[in-house]
C-alpha cells in the first residue's frame, strides 16, 4: 500500500488555483443548491414549524463538522478530505470507510440532482436531461477546476438572486405570522431530528472545500477561513428563505407541498415568479451536480491512490492538472443513474453516508489535541453526526448500514489477499 501522501513519479499534483474567494464559491454552490428548493417540505411533513427548530440543530452540528473539517484540512491539505484525515488519524480503515460513504452516497447524490435538473428542465425527458447534464459537466470539470470555479461563481450569483426574490415576495405579502418556532408538529422532538438529519444535507456542501484541498493555494490559511464563511452564507440564506415560505404557506401547507418555493410565491399573489423559481431550481440543481462530482472525483483520486480503488484512476492529466479518469469514471456511473434509476429514495441514503463521513472528521479532530476546550467541539459534531443518522427513516438507516458492511467487508477481502 502506497505510503499517506507519497506521489508516484508519474502521478504529478494538481494545480493550486483556488483563493478564498473562489473556495468560499464551491461550498455556497454545493450548499445553496437543490437542496433549499426540496429540502422544507420534506422537513415539514417531519417537525412542523418545528423544522425552524431542526435548521437551527443541523447548523450547529455543521459548524462543528466544518470546524474539525477546517482543522483538518489546514493540516492535511490533500484531496480526499475525511479520507486523508481518517487515515492519518484514526488508521487506515476509518479513512477508508470515511471515503467509502463518501463516494457511494455522494454518487448516488450526483444523479438525484441530476434528475432534478430534468425534472425542471423537461419532466418528460427527465432522464436524458439528466444524462446531457451529467457529461455537459464532466466535461466542464475537465477542463479544470479554476474553469469549475468560475462556472459555480455565475450558478451562485444566480440561485441567490432568485432566493432573494422569493424571500421579498413572501415577506411582503401580507401574510406574515403563519408559522411560529414550536417544537410541536407530526413527530414531536423526534420528528425535529428527522427534519434536522434532511436539512443537513443541504449543508454538506463546505466539505467541498476540504476535499480540493490540494488545488487551494495557502490551504493553512484558506481553508479555515472559507469553510466557516461558507457556513455562515449559507446559514443566512436558508434562515431567511425558511422563514418567508413558512410566513406565506405554515407548516401545513408547506409540509403538503411538492415544490415548496413555487408554491409559496404564488399562495403571496405573484404567479409570474413561478417560471423564474423553477429555473432557478434547475440552475441549483446544475451547481450542486458540479461541485459533487468535484468532491467525489478528488475522493476518488485519492483512495486510488492508495489502491483501495484501480489504481488507474488517480492518474492526472498533463495539461489541466485534473483527475481526469477519476472525472470521467465518476460522471459514466452518475450518467448510467440517471438514466436507469429513480434515486429520489436514495436522498436519504445519501444523507446516512454524509453523516458517517463527517462523524469519522470529528473523531479525527478529537485525536488533534488532549486539551478539553480544543475536544468539545468534535465531541458534539460526532454525536450530533450519530444522533440525525439515527433519526432518519429506517429504510434509509438500514440500506445505508448494509452498504457500509459491504464495503468493509471488501476492505476485509483486499487486506487478507495483500498479507497473501
Amino acid at each position: 500500500m502506497a505510503q499517506s501522501g507519497a506521489h508516484r513519479p508519474d502521478d504529478m499534483g494538481l494545480r493550486r488555483t483556488l483563493g478564498v474567494r473562489d473556495a468560499v464559491v464551491v461550498g455556497l454552490g454545493s450548499m445553496v443548491g437543490a437542496g433549499i428548493f426540496a429540502a422544507l417540505g420534506p422537513a415539514a411533513r417531519a417537525a412542523g414549524s418545528g423544522l425552524l427548530i431542526g435548521l437551527a440543530v443541523a447548523a450547529v452540528i455543521a459548524y462543528c463538522n466544518a470546524m474539525s473539517s477546517a482543522r483538518l484540512a489546514a493540516l492535511y491539505p490533500a484531496s480526499g478530505g475525511t479520507y486523508v484525515y481518517g487515515r492519518e488519524r484514526l488508521g487506515a480503515f476509518w479513512g477508508y470507510l470515511a471515503g467509502w460513504s463518501f463516494v457511494v452516497g455522494k454518487i448516488a447524490s450526483c444523479a438525484a440532482m441530476a434528475l432534478t435538473v430534468g425534472a425542471y428542465v423537461w419532466p418528460g425527458q427527465a432522464h436524458a436531461v439528466a444524462v446531457v447534464a451529467v457529461v455537459a459537466l464532466t466535461a466542464v470539470n475537465y477542463g479544470g477546476v479554476h474553469k469549475s470555479a468560475l462556472l459555480t461563481r455565475v450558478i451562485v450569483a444566480v440561485v441567490l438572486a432568485v432566493l432573494a426574490a422569493v424571500v421579498v415576495v413572501c415577506l411582503a405579502s401580507g401574510t406574515l405570522g403563519a408559522a411560529r418556532p414550536a417544537v410541536g408538529g407530526p413527530g414531536g422532538f423526534a420528528g425535529v431530528f428527522q427534519a434536522a438529519g434532511l436539512l443537513f444535507f443541504a449543508f454538506a456542501g463546505y466539505a467541498r472545500i476540504a476535499t480540493l484541498g490540494e488545488e487551494v493555494r495557502e490551504p493553512a490559511r484558506t481553508i479555515p477561513r472559507a469553510i466557516p464563511l461558507a457556513l455562515a452564507v449559507a446559514l443566512v440564506v436558508y434562515a431567511a428563505v425558511a422563514v418567508a415560505v413558512l410566513s406565506v404557506l405554515g407548516p401545513d401547507g408547506l409540509g403538503r407541498a411538492t415544490a415548496p418555493l413555487a408554491d409559496a410565491v404564488r399562495a403571496a399573489g405573484v404567479p409570474g415568479l413561478v417560471p423564474v423559481v423553477r429555473v432557478g431550481a434547475a440552475v441549483a440543481a446544475l451547481g450542486s451536480l458540479l461541485a459533487l462530482v468535484l468532491g467525489v472525483s478528488r475522493t476518488t483520486l485519492a483512495m486510488a491512490r492508495d489502491r483501495h480503488l484501480p489504481g488507474a484512476l488517480a492518474a492526472v492529466h498533463p495539461r489541466f492538472r485534473v483527475p481526469h479518469r477519476a472525472e470521467l469514471a465518476v460522471g459514466a456511473v452518475v450518467a448510467a443513474l440517471a438514466a436507469t434509476v429513480d434515486v429520489r429514495g436514495a436522498i436519504g441514503f445519501s444523507s446516512f453516508g454524509v453523516l458517517v463521513y463527517y462523524a469519522v472528521a470529528n473523531a479525527s479532530a478529537w485525536t488533534l489535541s488532549s486539551a478539553p476546550a480544543s475536544r468539545v467541539v468534535p465531541v458534539v459534531g460526532l454525536l450530533g453526526c450519530v444522533v440525525l443518522a439515527c433519526a432518519l427513516p429506517g429504510v434509509s438507516v438500514g440500506v445505508g448500514t448494509g452498504v457500509l458492511c459491504v464495503g468493509a467487508a471488501a476492505y476485509g477481502v483486499r487486506r487478507r489477499i495483500a498479507r497473501r
